[in-house]
């Protein structure tokens, strides 16, 4: 049996669920709480920064979600293709895989950061105010990558889903419009982001994160 660490509200947790629900694969989701030391003691055992999403498969623990989708493709492989065969398609997802995480995901989650006390320990709370220049700073990555995305959407076409780029890509899009929405220069981004919350694998994540909205700091809005 396969066993995930993660938490239902947090985005990189979603990239390594997606590829599991998309293609029915039987595992146990250790979902992590804030009294759950034992958990959290295993992870910084195994991972180098301590961080979760944790996939555990036998005596093998992959850890960051771009492997953990790669290892589901090679050893847990379903109806959902995940990678390519065609090497350069394969190279092609990766490209974007990395961009979804570092200029969208990433950028989103530094807007956050700007909003704890300590970006590298949210436990210690929020500030009084966050910090502006990084607010600012983050949402500006974040329209330089929508316009990245929305130029290449217009001259590429994406995988069938679910690809690793599905799985980088909704939780990326879901969260970062929510800081810096989505503009109405970049329609084919937008029309992607409405595609994959339609999808079901990812309208569970979804759902399943809805009891924790509270916890987003810079407020989640009335809509999703």
């Amino acid at each position: 049996m396969l066993a995930l660490y993660g938490h239902p509200f947090s985005s990189y947790t979603w990239k390594a669920l997606i590829p599991l629900y998309a293609n029915g694969t039987a595992f146990e989701f250790r979902a992590l709480g804030p009294d759950d030391g034992y958990s959290m003691d295993f992870l910084r055992q195994v991972h180098p920064a301590g961080k979760f999403p944790v996939l555990v498969d036998g005596g093998t623990v992959v850890v960051e979600t771009s492997s953990i989708v790669e290892h589901l493709a090679l050893y847990h492989p379903g109806p959902a293709p995940l990678i390519p065969g065609d090497p350069a398609e394969a190279a092609t997802v990766r490209m974007l895989d990395r961009v979804f995480d570092n200029y969208v995901m990433g950028s989103m989650q530094r807007v956050i950061a700007a909003h704890f006390a300590d970006r590298d320990n949210p436990g210690k709370g929020l500030r009084d105010s966050p910090d502006a220049a990084e607010v600012a700073a983050g949402q500006a990555r974040l329209r330089q990558a929508y316009a990245w995305l929305e130029r290449w959407l217009g001259e590429n076409a994406l995988p069938p889903h679910v690809s690793l780029v599905t799985c980088a890509a909704a939780p990326s899009l879901f969260y970062a419009d929510w800081v810096e929405p989505i503009p109405a220069d970049c329609p084919r981004l937008a029309a992607l982001r409405a595609e994959l919350l339609a999808l079901p694998a990812v309208v569970r994540c979804v759902d399943d994160a809805r009891p924790y909205r509270a916890f987003f700091p810079y407020g989640a809005p009335d809509r999703d």
